[in-house]
């Protein structure tokens, strides 16, 4: 499994690419463009490779696990420097940044979703030059609320605290566990390993991002993130989408003229996953515009 040290921390990071050819930096040798997944909240590059797989034909995918995610997991004991880095999303737009100064990438597309599509919004600002055209999935901006904030952030710290490994043993629990994000089924594995990922996100990040995601700075700096966007950029909406609700992205859409949005009918949070084939038209049909 390839891993990329990025301040401190290995990063994991794979390939899906139909090249048996690769540089010395470990990029696949193509004309091919490159597309980078970033996955969402306690997710991982897991839930992104039917994607991925589906693209590589057009597109050199780059999937990697955000810090702290996935097999990106914090070293131990948490050394001072790499506790220093903190939380912030505007900390792991950095992160990504160094990820393709390290593989010598200097341009690409980007696909990103939930949490990771707010990660790659602050990054579309702080390298534009890095990126060609973006996809932002099941994202959107929101208003301030004092205390939904604070009842989210104490509902948030309990489930966070508490990701004992026997919950796999309970029959059925991937599907309960998922059934919030979803409208249609996907197969289990794939609800199994969001489980897995959840279970497996290190407290610090799992907890640190929960704060930081959904806060009052991001609430009031989000909508000028979007507004500043001068990259392309499709914004897609799951219709049904219980966490990031379609008029959330309706909003952010509406602050900035490079801002496409489409809805995908009859999908919850993960319409890539729920409805492949309509995603998969819609994001070609955008990329090769």
């Amino acid at each position: 499994m390839p891993f990329i040290s990025i301040r401190g921390v290995d990063h994991y990071y794979e390939w899906i690419t139909t090249s048996s050819d690769y540089s010395d930096t470990g990029v696949p040798r193509s004309e091919k463009p490159v597309l980078v997944f970033v996955h969402g909240w306690a997710g991982s590059t897991r839930y992104w490779q039917s994607t991925a797989l589906a693209l590589a034909d057009q597109f050199e995918c780059l999937l990697y696990d955000l810090r702290g995610f996935g097999r990106s997991r914090l070293p131990r004991p948490l050394p001072p420097s790499v506790a220093a880095l903190g939380y912030e999303l505007e900390s792991y737009a950095d992160d990504l940044a160094l990820l393709l100064h390290a593989l010598k990438l200097q341009s690409v597309y980007l696909n990103a979703h939930s949490t990771g599509a707010s990660i790659a919004a602050l990054f579309l600002n702080r390298y534009p030059d890095l990126v060609q055209r973006a996809i932002l999935t099941c994202n959107g901006v929101f208003e301030y609320d004092e205390r939904a904030f604070k009842a989210f952030h104490r509902f948030g710290g309990y489930v966070v605290a508490f990701r004992p490994n026997w919950l796999l043993r309970i029959p059925e629990v991937e599907r309960m566990f998922m059934a919030r994000f979803l409208r249609r089924p996907i197969p289990r594995a794939a609800k199994r390993a969001f489980l897995e990922d959840f279970l497996n996100a290190d407290y610090e990040a799992a907890l640190g991002t929960v704060y930081t995601a959904v806060s009052q700075k991001a609430a009031l700096e989000m909508p000028k993130e979007f507004a500043q966007l001068k990259v392309p950029t499709l914004l897609v909406s799951g219709e049904y989408d219980q966490i990031i609700p379609v008029d959330l992205g309706r909003q952010a859409a509406a602050l900035n003229p490079q801002i496409q949005h489409i809805i995908i009918p009859n999908t919850g949070h993960f319409p890539m996953l729920e409805d492949a084939p309509t995603y998969l038209a819609q994001v070609n049909q955008f990329l090769q515009s």
